[in-house]
């Protein structure tokens, strides 16, 4: 096991990297440029105090296009590093009463985190997975574009106004040839990754389940192996039930917690109706669960829930899905 003697935290932004090294339980702060320059000045300066990658842990938050370029630069040096849900981050300054709001405090406080939840170290997916993230990130960006001039195309319609809606109609024109377009590059990259197109096609063999879906959940979910149960890769996505029950005065409904990887749980909410009605399997789950009363919003969070217990089956097993395998343990309890 890593023996820890320094933990350092860092607050990403766009331009510069505000970082705190906790050693003894003193804190010395530095700020870097966020730039492949700083990223290399960051670790010099971390070996100047004594700090080695075998005796520091590195943590910094999940931001988005901005912390996975640091992650990358720390671990390809040899250091360990964990990304964090800010949402963590938030609750533990709530602990500590947290009053101050400011880039050197995050990274302190990022840093007292480090040290006493020590978050697991963060493996970067292969390239082909991060590119594949991308392309999906690209197109669902043009299908909101396009969403939103299909809106704009139909004000202009009711108004009358002619003129624009030729020019809206030609830029929904292009949206469409460059969805379809990147569509096919989609697919064409999980074809030219063995491992891309292996687990693709196990996802596609279940029922609910479509291309698109499936290079959604490998380029957000990653390779789903790398979660220690089908619960766990439930509860990245934000599929878990969520209790209220205290005393004998609150009784609130168990929902689904929501905390977790909102794109992903947005993409299984279509697949999650498909398979309602068509995944003979979930059908059956669903069907018994409605006859207790559940809501149907209830139901569908549940066929979700279920549903990505079925993907990570799949793609564990390394075996499509079975249309005559009636899975065991499908209870209630399993939760919504």
């Amino acid at each position: 096991m890593q023996v820890t003697e320094y933990v350092f935290g860092i607050d990403v932004s766009k331009r510069k990297l505000d970082t705190a090294l906790l050693h003894n339980g003193k804190i010395k702060s530095k700020v870097f440029e966020n730039s492949t320059a700083g990223h290399v000045a960051m670790l010099l300066w971390l070996m100047d105090r004594g700090a080695t990658p075998s005796t520091t842990h590195l943590c910094l938050e999940a931001t988005g296009p901005y912390s996975e370029p640091v992650a990358l630069a720390i671990v390809e040096a040899g250091w360990s590093v964990s990304i964090v849900n800010p949402a963590r981050i938030k609750g533990f300054a709530q602990g500590e009463l947290a009053r101050n709001k400011t880039d050197q405090a995050d990274a302190a406080l990022l840093a007292r985190f480090c040290s006493a939840m020590r978050p697991e170290y963060w493996t970067p997916p292969p390239a082909e997975w991060r590119e594949l993230r991308g392309w999906v990130d690209r197109l669902e960006a043009l299908k909101a574009m396009h969403q939103q001039e299909s809106n704009r195309l139909e004000a202009h319609e009711v108004s009358g106004q002619l003129a624009l809606m030729q020019a809206v109609q030609s830029h929904l024109d292009w949206l469409k040839r460059e969805i379809e377009a990147l569509a096919l590059k989609i697919d064409d990259h999980i074809d030219r990754h063995p491992n891309l197109k292996q687990d693709a096609d196990l996802l596609r063999s279940i029922p609910g389940v479509s291309h698109t879906t499936a290079a959604k959940v490998l380029a957000y979910a990653g390779d789903v192996r790398r979660f220690s149960n089908a619960k766990a890769l439930a509860a990245f996505i934000g599929l878990t039930p969520r209790q209220r029950l205290s005393g004998s005065s609150v009784k609130g409904r168990t929902i689904i917690s929501r905390t977790g990887h909102k794109d992903l749980r947005r993409a299984l909410y279509m697949p999650g109706l498909v398979a309602r009605r068509y995944n003979p399997v979930l059908k059956t789950f669903a069907d018994r669960l409605a006859t207790t009363g559940l809501a149907p919003k209830a139901v569908i969070g549940a066929v979700m829930r279920k549903l990505a217990h079925l993907i990570y089956g799949v793609i564990t097993s390394g075996k499509p899905f079975d249309l005559n395998h009636r899975q065991t343990g499908l209870a209630i309890q399993d939760g919504i």
